[in-house]
């Protein structure tokens, strides 16, 4: 058997047993590891599929409730699965197949104007009603900053503003491009604390509706001003640029051009920070569940790749951090709020999605535990002494602050 073989020879940490169809049991991995969880499958169908590409052929057969998972929950496998993988690697047909999706990256990744709103549509247009379910109130849906292990979702979502905020480095009066701006959160905030000008730019057209009716409740609506409108279409010059959570919809074959386009239109002093998923490793193609159910056309790049473009942009990197962890924290407290609430979500969509969605959250968050997943922080210039030379003006915490922030 295929299968058989491919767990053999990958598994090799933790334990996961199976029971194929028929009801024959095989563990696999570590024997001193205890129980570990179980999965059984139901239908012949599975073993194939999933020999070929274990992330999508296991998790359709999860989703469509042709396997379950026993001694445990989807997390737990998730976690040896994601750990033995990204440690060892793929083996026989399962790598033939990975090797071919990463020739026919540029393909996948083809993110043109249209292409790039179809693919936003397919997550971000989702009911709102889902995303209140696992989101804070401020629905930032990117990776918190818990600047204290006791920190709440909400205090550590402020956090993350208030941490991006200083690296900014805003005066009054400034104006601010937020690239992927969402339902609104971040620009809000930055106009209300900090006195700037902001204009955010969203492909959704259900978050481009609540933000600008946040706008309007929050009375910022002359400040703060939504468009729903392409990075690539925009125009003008600012003091300051954003992008959170937006550059993994961008693609590798448009890097160049998303950094010429910051480059021009951040002035000639100005700075801009850039916040997106990235791996430790080499580059390599998206997730193979997650490139067809979650994020079409979506990527997490290696810094490699990521600063090559900037090079070739002519940007000034004044700083990189790496956010370790913050998102599997994130992730964690995501999927126990959707887990406590998936009655809701099931009456929003159906059971299948739930598994989905369970699916997504439990992967992501082994990923960024043990899978080599982290975040990227970036800071760029024009000029090279448009940023303090130290950091010392990003670490002074004040605790009050972000509880108040988390309050509003």
């Amino acid at each position: 058997m295929l299968l058989d073989n491919l767990l053999s020879r990958v598994i090799r940490h933790g334990r996961l047993t199976i029971i194929y169809p028929g009801g024959r049991g095989r563990t696999y991995g570590e024997a001193g590891d205890g129980p570990g969880p179980t999965i059984r499958i139901h239908h012949r169908s599975v073993l194939m599929a999933a020999a070929l590409d274990p992330s999508l052929g296991f998790a359709e057969a999860y989703m469509d409730g042709r396997l379950t998972v026993e001694n445990g929950d989807v997390y737990d496998v998730c976690m040896i699965v994601v750990h033995n993988f990204e440690k060892v690697g793929l083996a026989g047909a399962s790598r033939l197949k990975l090797a071919l999706r990463h020739l026919l990256r540029p393909i996948e990744q083809l993110n043109r104007a249209r292409a790039s709103r179809r693919n936003v549509a397919h997550h971000y247009d989702l009911s709102g009603a889902l995303y209140d379910l696992f989101l804070d109130a401020d629905r930032q849906y990117s990776c918190a900053y818990f600047a204290r292990p006791d920190m709440t979702l909400e205090e550590a979502q402020a956090a993350k503003k208030a941490h991006i905020a200083r690296k900014l480095r805003l005066e009054p009066g400034m104006r601010v491009l937020d690239i992927g701006s969402g339902w609104g959160g971040l620009a809000l905030s930055l106009a209300r604390d900090h006195g700037v000008d902001v204009t955010g730019i969203t492909l959704s057209t259900e978050q481009l509706a609540l933000a600008r009716q946040r706008a309007a409740k929050a009375g910022l609506a002359d400040r703060v001003k939504f468009e729903l409108i392409d990075y690539r279409a925009v125009t003008g010059r600012f003091d300051r640029i954003v992008s959170v959570g937006m550059f993994e919809h961008v693609g590798v074959g448009f890097y160049d051009i998303f950094f010429n386009k910051v480059r021009d239109l951040l002035a000639d002093d100005g700075a801009a920070m850039l916040h997106t998923i990235g791996r430790t490793g080499s580059p390599g193609p998206t997730n193979s569940f997650i490139a067809k159910y979650i994020f079409p056309g979506g990527y997490t790049p290696a810094l490699s790749e990521v600063m090559t473009s900037v090079e070739r942009s002519g940007l000034i990197a004044a700083d990189v951090e790496i956010l370790r962890l913050h998102y599997a924290e994130t992730l964690k407290e995501w999927r126990r709020r959707f887990l406590a609430n998936w009655d809701k979500a099931e009456a929003l969509y159906d059971a299948r999605f739930c598994r989905m969605w369970d699916l997504y959250l439990a992967s992501c968050e082994a990923s960024f535990r043990v899978g080599g997943q982290v975040v990227f922080q970036f800071q760029f210039g024009r000029d090279v002494a448009s940023l303090p030379i130290t950091r010392d003006y990003l670490y002074v915490h004040d605790n009050r602050e972000n509880t108040r922030l988390a309050a509003q």
